[in-house]
């Protein structure tokens, strides 16, 4: 006995809008989500005062360098804040063309030079220059990024990223921050 059917149907198109993903303005094409050693993952940059509370956040693929985001952190640092600051980084930082870019704003620094640029420096002999200056005891202090850092991962939104898109990662972050900022100076 053959085993009756009913027959196949088309696919129906769906009620309602197109979706937009695709629209978003603020959005970056990668969503900020890159391949790192962990698999996919988004990266926080952030310039952290002296309490260990984040002023300015950016987002960026997991696999992007550290470096290349100093520059974007401190333009969209300026336009927020007017006062002068000394920018405490390691030496992920130090990069002839970054030292430039902080000299020509005139933002005091202190970022100690790597082992390989000391070599290239003491191999050219008297025409290597003079060593950047970097404070010991000031550069103590530049843990106040990891401990903001510590801040922010206390979050468990912030920790493990579910979001899809950025602009709502991004938007939990500044929330994240905005209540580090009321806990820690209330």
């Amino acid at each position: 006995m053959p085993i009756s059917t009913p027959p196949a149907r088309g696919t129906r198109a769906t009620q309602g809008a197109l979706s937009n993903d695709k629209n978003l303005t603020n959005e970056p094409a990668d969503h900020a989500l890159g391949r790192s050693r962990g698999g996919l993952s988004t990266k926080i940059h952030a310039l952290t005062d002296r309490y260990c509370c984040p002023l300015t956040v950016l987002l960026s693929p997991g696999q992007a360098g550290d470096n290349p985001q100093l520059i974007p952190l401190l333009e969209a640092h300026d336009r927020g804040d007017t006062g002068a600051f000394r920018l405490l980084a390691d030496k992920a930082y130090s990069h002839p063309s970054t030292r430039a870019h902080l000299r020509a704003k005139r933002i005091a620094h202190t970022i100690p030079e790597r082992s390989d640029q000391i070599a290239r420096r003491k191999a050219k002999g008297s025409a290597g220059g003079r060593p950047p200056a970097c404070d010991p005891e000031r550069y103590k202090d530049r843990n106040t990024v990891e401990r903001g850092f510590g801040r922010l991962k206390q979050w468990r939104a912030i920790a493990t990223r579910y979001d899809k898109y950025a602009t709502t990662y991004l938007g939990g972050v500044l929330l994240a921050c905005m209540i580090i900022h009321h806990r820690v100076r209330s």
